[in-house]
């Protein structure tokens, strides 16, 4: 099962890129890390933590 890359943050909509910066929850929500540090890294959806997403290159 492969990791959906998510190309915007669900809080504040800002585009993400692959090989930048984004957190993640076990359920894949995805967030920019100014509102992952607003969230005190936590998912505002299931509650669970907040990791940061690992990187894809190109």
């Amino acid at each position: 099962m492969a990791l959906e890359m998510r190309e915007i943050c669900e809080r504040c909509e800002v585009s993400l890129t692959a090989d930048g910066p984004a957190s993640i929850c076990s359920y894949e929500c995805t967030f920019c890390p100014d509102c992952t540090g607003a969230m005190a890294g936590r998912c505002p959806n299931c509650g669970g933590e907040l990791v940061p997403r690992p990187r894809r290159r190109a």
